[in-house]
């Protein structure tokens, strides 16, 4: 048999409704987009620079190149809006110094709060954490500025890089420390207060998933000076972690706590010698 590939072909662009423009759409716009970041925490830091020359000279030759791509990439998602890509480029420049400092302040706390860094340069450079948080403050940016899809793309770009999910509508305060990281989720309305640190697998999420609430306010409000420990779920818009609390690692919350909380999972492990095992014992995987 045959296989008619022209009326396949058809059924596949009527199926699409409309071709979309490759150059806002798809693998180049992610590629783009990844490059763009690159470049940014480059510019911004040099540890991620190829380029040993940081001179005054260097970083502004840099910037206007940066921005000229920012122009580039906003143009597509901003299509019915032309006239604000110029400003929203001019205006994500000037709050590149106070997103550098804010980073700054973010590896200083992974590097406190962490025995086995042995500086802030290690943490800027080997740890997933600060990457990730890194590209979330940039597209936390273009975000608040009101540019569709472009932040995303920079937080999924951060999320395939390190396996940490923070989307860029979250709002996040200073000293923010992430600790090995992977699986962390962090959802668009999730608040969360200054100096907080989070471990591996922890999800701060929504308690329903119904597209009718996508505007409302659907995941958590965590205080300053909150530690949240491995795989600790958090979730509905309404919870509040009160500030200083410590939440403990496989803790299922779903209800507000107040400050200076200390919650735990209690569970019970039982160690026995091989020789003093009495009844069969079944495991169910």
């Amino acid at each position: 048999m045959e296989t008619n590939t022209k009326d396949v072909a058809k059924e596949i662009l009527r199926n699409l409704h409309e071709v979309p423009d490759q150059s806002s759409f798809g693998i180049q716009a992610k590629r783009r987009t990844q490059e763009f970041a690159d470049k940014l925490l480059a510019v911004l830091f040099p540890h991620f620079s190829s380029d040993s020359n940081h001179s005054e000279s260097d970083v502004f030759a840099r910037l206007v190149m940066i921005e000229q791509d920012l122009r580039k990439l906003l143009a597509p998602f901003l299509a019915e809006k032309s006239s604000k890509v110029d400003e929203i480029a001019a205006g994500f420049i000037e709050k590149l110094p106070d997103i550098q400092c804010a980073l700054w302040l973010d590896a200083e706390a992974i590097n406190t709060g962490d025995p086995a860094s042995e500086s802030v340069d290690e943490v800027i450079l080997a740890y997933p954490g600060f990457m990730a948080i890194g590209i979330y403050r940039l597209a936390h940016e273009l975000y608040r500025a009101g540019v569709p899809i472009l932040p995303r793309l920079l937080t999924e770009y951060a999320h395939q890089m390190t396996g940490i999910d923070i989307h860029p509508g979250a709002q996040i305060g200073s000293s923010f420390a992430i600790d090995h990281g992977t699986g962390i989720v962090i959802g668009e309305s999730t608040v969360i207060g200054g100096n907080v640190k989070l471990y591996q697998g922890v999800t701060l999420g929504a308690l329903s998933v119904d597209k009718n609430m996508a505007k409302s306010k659907r995941h958590p409000t965590v205080g300053d000076n909150v530690v949240i420990y491995a795989q600790a779920v958090i979730l509905g818009g309404e919870t509040v972690v009160g500030h200083d609390s410590m939440i403990g690692g496989n803790v299922w919350l779903t209800h507000s706590v107040p400050p200076f909380s200390v919650v735990y999972q209690k569970s019970e492990t039982v160690i026995q010698q091989q020789d003093d095992r009495t009844g069969v014992i079944n495991f169910v995987i």
